[in-house]
């Protein structure tokens, strides 16, 4: 038997004050966006702020619907809307920030399994990383791709 040992390496920091300017522009597109999220049944406002290479910033936020689990992540919302509208421009960076009852989150979230799925799939499209910035309101966790966040990821062509 053999084991094998996966290593995710994240950094913190505490607070957004401490983030390079873009970063900090980045984390107030999501939180502005996290305000718009259509979220009556949880009251869990996600928002997502993606800078592509180009230089432009893309928004998106959680859709919820009564016919649970039809409606969709911040993160996918708006990976799918920056592909659609620019397909041949990769991700650089993703910010992601979470309101719960009218405040940031206490500590970091990330994403769901399908948006790190999602995450993968546009880095592995693009052949490049997008460093993922998780907010809260103890500390902010920066994480370099996607594949740290799910180290065992599917990945279809693996499989021809």
């Amino acid at each position: 038997m053999k084991h094998l040992k996966i290593i995710t390496e994240i950094k913190q920091y505490p607070n957004i004050k401490a983030l390079p300017d873009e970063e900090i522009e980045l984390l107030h597109k999501a939180r502005e966006a996290a305000k718009k999220s259509y979220a009556p049944y949880s009251n869990f406002k996600v928002g997502a702020a993606l800078l592509l290479e180009n230089g432009e910033i893309v928004t998106g936020n959680n859709q919820e619907n009564a016919a649970y689990p039809s409606g969709l992540c911040a993160e996918r919302t708006a990976i799918f809307w920056a592909n659609a509208q620019y397909p041949h421009i990769a991700i650089k960076t993703m910010a992601v920030t979470a309101i719960k009852k009218g405040e940031i989150i206490p500590s970091p979230l990330s994403p769901c399994g399908s948006c790190r799925q999602v995450m993968i799939e546009t880095e592995t499209r693009f052949n490049t990383n997008i460093k993922t910035i998780l907010d809260s309101q103890s500390e902010i966790w920066v994480i370099d791709c996607a594949k740290d966040l799910l180290p065992l990821f599917f990945y279809g062509k693996d499989l021809d």
